[in-house]
């Protein structure tokens, strides 16, 4: 399973990077804004960091402008992945951008039905929103678990990136069901490593250690 991160932070990516965890980068327009830069030489920092797909999105809604825009994407790196918003117009931009050999991330996916209309477009990605339906009392991991079986019927080579992660368990479910990729924000990738038992049991043993040197 592959671990991507969820932020446009460079110091949060660099860290992820650190520990081994980073397999690639998502960002979305939100992210962008809260670091204060300009986006093109942010996107670009991003891309010399991580060897792997970052994924940047579109803010145009049009078919044709979503073209034009995935095309400047990524003419910036090769790293470049293309977010292209769940819509007709997004499907249309998806299936051209394919044939362009573009790689692209379908987002705002919270129905499976929407998922295989990706997948049949020629997504390379497909991002399930599991935390937003989790907050509207919809089961987020049924939607993943039903992506996951319906592109194995059909061996679709579209991958799955878990999205809108809320809690480590997200992550774990994630595992289980085959899900391809979790993209995770920095304060969840932190407290995987975590867990009580680890902690009493560290502290146990440098407590013993110090008898040790009395």
């Amino acid at each position: 399973m592959k671990f991507f991160i969820d932020t446009a932070n460079i110091a949060e990516i660099r860290e992820g990077c650190n520990m081994g965890m980073v397999d690639g980068v998502t960002t979305n327009p939100s992210l962008i804004s809260k670091e204060g830069r300009k986006f093109e030489d942010l996107v670009k920092e991003i891309c010399d960091i991580v060897d792997g797909p970052v994924s940047a999105e579109v803010i145009r809604t049009d078919t044709d402008g979503m073209i034009q825009e995935a095309r400047d994407l990524a003419g910036l790196h090769e790293n470049i992945v293309v977010k292209i918003p769940m819509t007709i117009d997004g499907m249309k931009a998806v299936r051209n951008l394919t044939e362009e050999g573009i790689k692209t991330n379908v987002t705002l996916v919270f129905s499976p039905l929407q998922a295989l209309m990706a997948a049949k477009a020629g997504a390379t990605y497909v991002s399930p929103f599991v935390g937003r339906l989790d907050d509207i009392s919809h089961e987020g991991m049924l939607l993943v678990e039903q992506i996951v079986e319906i592109y194995s019927n059909y061996a679709f080579d579209t991958e799955v990136i878990v999205a809108s992660v809320r809690n480590p368990l997200h992550i774990l479910e994630s595992a289980l069901m085959g899900a391809d990729i979790a993209t995770i924000p920095f304060n969840v990738l932190t407290k995987l490593a975590s867990h009580p038992l680890t902690d009493k049991g560290l502290k146990a043993f440098l407590d013993d250690w110090k008898k040790t040197q009395s």
